[in-house]
């Protein structure tokens, strides 16, 4: 399917809207201020090993410290001795690296929540066509290549390309690119990959020696295997700086490149910043009249379909059916819009037939095709449920765009105004007990305020007469419904 690309582009901020069929399917968004870090190199210290958790601590330079586990520790790099090369297997983490110890690694999760980076030493250098292994002998073809005339001559033509240093991975993109792309593309990452060796030796500890490029630079490099029919850019610095990397790196998307000056906002002219919004909804309308409700939780991400104001033209197992089928577009168009990761449970509607069931995996895996990151169906479970994964690999676009309520301090609810009422008069009987006072006066949110004197002032002149003392209660219109505070007079 063609697609377009969508750069918002201001000092502060990048967006990226991925628009197939005139639908918003993915949304990608990097601020200056919390830009990713996968793909980095750093040159980190060892602070701590954890023989427990066969893990080390690294500190690379960031806020948190980022983990490096024993089974990313690879036998081509300088940390394991010459002995586990020829093993070529994992070792017991203290045997691989020791407290204080300078190592070189590589990002490949970005922090996400509580947890630090996640690195490896198995470092790799992307370009266009390539991917260069640092310490490998060989050479990798992608599986998406799937003619083996062209896989064999491929792997031919980049072997000549490989040395003492370094091997290589051959992408999807270079799939019909010439000898001439290959070999500049194998020369441009040796060269990079001899600046960041350079920077090794001349930098300190916990130190960037290798940086991604930008989001807008990453992602046409990433998307120009697929069927991208127009780039349009907003910003014309941006649009500049794009010219010169695609006639450099991806000249198929050069001319493709479009400068944006509109008079409406770019989001603006494809919808595309109310299906933002939108995309931070729990609910889901389905075009039936059912829907999806959405919930993400630091466990998993759980998705359940109900058929809503959707009844059917025959009878309810055929309903059921349909909604179910028509669900799984949703949700996978969904998963990538949100950038949903980790473990995902889905609550499809109970279907009596295995048939259908079978018919509704088969819609799922379908409409999963077109996701460009991996994820995997384990189908149903005994209580009906589908039990699915999808790479996790940044932060979803929830977390980037929302924080945890302080109302509700991220329990997704609030006290009702009755339940803070009854707080307030266990609160006032509570300080009368501790101290003396001669009267009180309660400041509460103005709805709180309103019923305590309005529905509960029975309850409160019932207080009144138990305590001895006057109550008086003051509406604070700053106040949220949860937050009140009981005064001493």
């Amino acid at each position: 399917m063609c697609a377009e690309l969508l750069l918002n582009v201001t000092p502060s901020e990048t967006r990226v809207a991925m628009i197939e069929g005139g639908v918003l399917q993915e949304i990608h968004v990097e601020r200056e201020a919390k830009r990713g870090i996968v793909g980095n190199i750093y040159k980190g210290k060892v602070s701590r090993v954890l023989p427990g958790m066969q893990a080390a601590f690294v500190d690379i330079g960031l806020d948190k410290a980022a983990f490096l586990h024993a089974s990313d520790i690879v036998p081509h790099t300088e940390c394991v001795s010459e002995n586990e090369k020829e093993q070529f297997q994992v070792r017991n983490i203290s045997e691989l690296v020791r407290q204080g110890q300078d190592l070189v690694v590589q990002v490949v999760k970005d922090p996400l929540g509580t947890k630090g980076a996640r690195l490896t030493t198995d470092i790799t250098l992307p370009s266009r066509y390539l991917v260069y292994m640092p310490g490998a002998k060989h050479v990798g073809v992608s599986q998406r290549i799937e003619s083996d005339k062209r896989r064999q001559r491929l792997k031919k033509v980049v072997e000549e390309y490989c040395d003492e240093h370094g091997g290589f991975i051959i992408r999807t993109a270079a799939e019909a690119a010439s000898e001439k792309e290959l070999a500049q593309d194998a020369a441009f990452l040796k060269r990079l990959w001899s600046k960041v060796m350079e920077r090794r030796v001349k930098y300190k500890t916990r130190s960037t020696l290798y940086g991604e490029p930008g989001l807008s630079q990453r992602l046409l490099r990433d998307f120009v295997a697929t069927d991208i029919t127009k780039v349009l850019v907003d910003s014309r610095q941006e649009f500049e700086n794009l010219k010169e990397f695609t006639s450099e790196f991806v000249p198929e998307l050069h001319d493709k490149l479009e400068l944006y000056n509109g008079d409406k906002p770019l989001f603006d002219m494809y919808d595309t910043e109310n299906e933002v919004q939108r995309s931070l909804e729990r609910k889901v309308e389905l075009k039936s009249g059912g829907y999806l409700i959405i919930d993400q939780t630091e466990a998993m991400t759980t998705v359940d379909i109900n058929t809503g104001a959707f009844v059917g033209r025959r009878n309810l197992e055929e309903t059921i059916f349909n909604t179910n089928v028509e669900a799984t577009q949703a949700i996978a168009r969904q998963l990538r819009l949100r950038n949903l990761g980790g473990i995902i449970i889905i609550d499809f509607i109970d279907m009596a037939s295995n048939e259908h069931r079978k018919r509704v995996l088969t819609s799922l895996e379908g409409a999963l095709s077109q996701d460009r990151v991996k994820t995997n169906i384990n189908g149903f479970t005994h209580l009906g449920l589908v039990e699915m994964t999808r790479k996790r690999t940044r932060e979803s676009i929830e977390h980037i765009l929302c924080s945890s309520c302080p109302t509700c301090k991220g329990r997704g609810s609030v006290k009702t105004v009755e339940t803070v009422c009854f707080e307030v008069l266990r609160e006032i009987t509570r300080v009368n007990r501790a101290y003396d006072a001669d009267k009180f006066v309660v400041y509460a949110s103005p709805a709180v305020a309103d019923t305590l004197q309005g529905d509960e002032s029975h309850s409160l002149a019932e207080l009144e007469v138990f305590i001895g003392k006057e109550v008086r209660i003051k509406a604070e219109p700053l106040y949220i419904q949860e937050q009140f505070d009981v005064v001493m007079m």
